[in-house]
């Protein structure tokens, strides 16, 4: 449509100007005044078809270049970059013991040790125990690991909720009441329990309880656990990737605008009536966020539903998934907006169990083929290949 307004604007420019040509060869009897009147005239409607084509060529180079622009950027990709190469060549240990036979008694002493702009990996190694402290990782400490012991794994736990009180009196806030909250990127956890033990019940406001808030990007779990009730995991944006993990929770437990995999967890439902496991929070058509779900595992108590749309481009994708029958035959639910139907994208992929029934699912989720679900069933859905490392 465009190429076509980009041609009759061209030719209606030739045409003019071949016609203003003509018309002036052909009036050199007419008097100077008229003559000029009529050359002004043409060059106004000359001007008219130019300007309108002007427009159309700026849009469609607008286009163009933001294609070329995706595209070269995945064509000339590298692999891991420049600072994520250089970050893993030159790592550092520090360790935290709360008997004092570490660097440090107390996580947030340790990450107070790193300095701003840090450009190297920093593991900081953490023996068991229960760390009863609020965790905050800056936006200017990228590169963070914090790892924990396979076979007795430590837990940082919190119980602070929405409507707590924060320093100047007022609430918090969902997301100032995270346990532990990430807002520098390339983070790692390993071997790690999140916790936000404020319990939850129903009908009462103010009670989203955060045991992880993750906003920084490319960041990686493997083998943690998230436990809470209301909004639990807050996966707020970036990419991220999540693996072996448990997560646990009550309404909207794994929430946010990121776009992230989870492969080989476990989501356990603790509500006792009705619920929804995922809220995520895509807000425009032209958003790359999702939630993807691959082998993992769907049961617990109560019933649920799969997702809620929380934005009007909701996106959650179920490939190779057991769901256990606390699944609503339903499957999604459009949180009460009708209109957001026909712009959710909520698919499932060669899932089993007896919630994975589609007999009695929305008309508008979707039974993904093989080409549909291809781009949500690997790390490509979170371009890992440019930062996922296997050399924990």
């Amino acid at each position: 449509m465009v190429s076509r307004g980009l041609t009759y604007n061209i030719l209606s420019g030739l045409e003019i100007s071949v016609t203003l040509v003509s018309i002036c060869s052909a009036m050199v009897s007419k008097t100077h005044s008229q003559l000029i009147f009529l050359f002004l005239f043409l060059l106004s409607s000359l001007n008219i078809a130019s300007s309108s084509y002007t427009h159309n060529v700026a849009n469609f180079d607008k286009w163009i270049s933001f294609n070329v622009k995706k595209h070269e950027e995945r064509k000339n990709d590298p692999g891991p970059d420049l600072k994520l190469r250089q970050a893993e060549s030159n790592k550092v240990t520090i360790t935290v013991s709360q008997d004092g036979s570490g660097h440090f008694k107390t996580i947030s002493e340790a990450l107070n040790s790193i300095p701003p702009r840090n450009t190297r990996r920093v593991i900081v190694s953490i023996s068991p125990g229960v760390y009863r402290e609020k965790v905050m990782i800056p936006r200017t400490m990228a590169f963070v690991t914090l790892s924990g012991n396979a076979g007795n794994p430590l837990t940082i736990t919190g119980n602070d909720t929405a409507s707590a009180s924060g320093r100047n009196g007022s609430p918090l806030g969902t997301f100032q009441s995270a346990t532990v909250a990430v807002d520098g990127s390339y983070f790692v956890a390993i071997n790690i329990k999140f916790e936000n033990s404020a319990p939850h019940e129903i009908g009462r406001r103010g009670e989203q309880g955060v045991a992880l808030r993750i906003s920084g990007t490319k960041a990686a779990f493997y083998n943690c656990s998230f436990s809470g009730a209301q909004d639990t995991l807050y996966d707020h944006k970036g990419l991220h990737f999540f693996n072996n993990c448990y997560i646990q929770g009550s309404v909207d437990f794994i929430f946010g605008s990121a776009r992230s995999l989870y492969q080989n967890c476990y989501l356990n439902s603790t509500t006792k009536k009705v619920a929804s496991i995922t809220a995520q929070k895509r807000t425009n058509s032209s958003l790359e966020g999702g939630f993807s779900f691959k082998n993992c595992t769907v049961t617990g108590s109560g019933h649920v539903y799969l997702g809620r749309a929380w934005g009007d481009y909701s996106r959650v994708v179920f490939s190779y998934t057991y769901m256990d029958n606390l699944v609503l035959p339903k499957g999604w639910s459009d949180w009460g907006h009708q209109n957001r139907d026909s712009r959710v994208y909520y698919g499932e992929y060669m899932c089993s169990g007896p919630g994975a029934n589609f007999a009695g699912r929305v008309p508008w989720a979707r039974v993904l083929n093989d080409e549909e679900a291809k781009p949500f069933i690997g790390t490509q859905f979170i371009e890992g290949d440019t930062w996922l490392i296997d050399t924990w």
